[in-house]
């Protein structure tokens, strides 16, 4: 089975966006966007909530609208990644992209049960929220960012139960960011 992994960048104090919803903060640099792009080759699909998938249909068309390589690198692989979109206002979805169908329990476990390599990456506060809650979710990847929101959206709702992870990667990057990947234990 394919593993289930959360990925984001989050403030030191624990806060994925700002009291007003500002990620600006998480802009990468060169070398943290070629990190992204590294780990975006292991992704087999992509499970994302509507603003997520908003903000990510620019790489649909970035060769009308980006020059820079690593720019267009990164689309190449994200286009053809399968998506699902959960969303209550959507009614249709564009690229390599269907809306799910049912709770996140069951597309994770259609996903996960693929065949082939690579990783499901889940993204969006709220989804990663709900699958948080139901214990699906085998991986932990966050990009540490020295910086102090002090207040805004968690990247970990409260839980029903503790959560056990062991760190199995701890990677400073030039940018001052630090990688964090943590597994859960079961």
């Amino acid at each position: 089975m394919l593993p289930v992994i959360f990925s984001m960048g989050v403030s030191l104090d624990g806060y994925i966006e700002g009291p007003d919803g500002n990620i600006r903060w998480t802009a990468p640099d060169p070398d943290l966007f070629r990190f992204h792009i590294e780990q975006t080759r292991d992704v087999a699909a992509h499970l994302c909530g509507r603003r997520l998938y908003e903000a990510m249909l620019v790489w649909e068309t970035a060769e009308q609208t980006m020059s820079d390589e690593a720019d267009l690198e990164f689309a190449r692989i994200w286009r053809p990644i399968p998506k699902v979109v959960f969303s209550r206002t959507l009614h249709s979805v564009a690229g390599n992209a269907r809306l799910a169908t049912d709770d996140i329990a069951t597309e994770i476990d259609r996903l996960r049960s693929q065949p082939g390599d690579g990783v499901v990456a889940l993204g969006g506060a709220a989804l990663a929220a709900a699958a948080m809650a139901e214990d699906l979710i085998d991986e932990y990847r966050q990009f540490v960012y020295p910086i102090i929101l002090g207040g805004g959206t968690p990247y970990f709702p409260p839980l029903p139960k503790p959560l056990a992870l062991e760190l199995v990667e701890s990677r400073p990057l030039t940018s001052g960011v630090t990688y964090l990947r943590y597994q859960r234990t079961r």
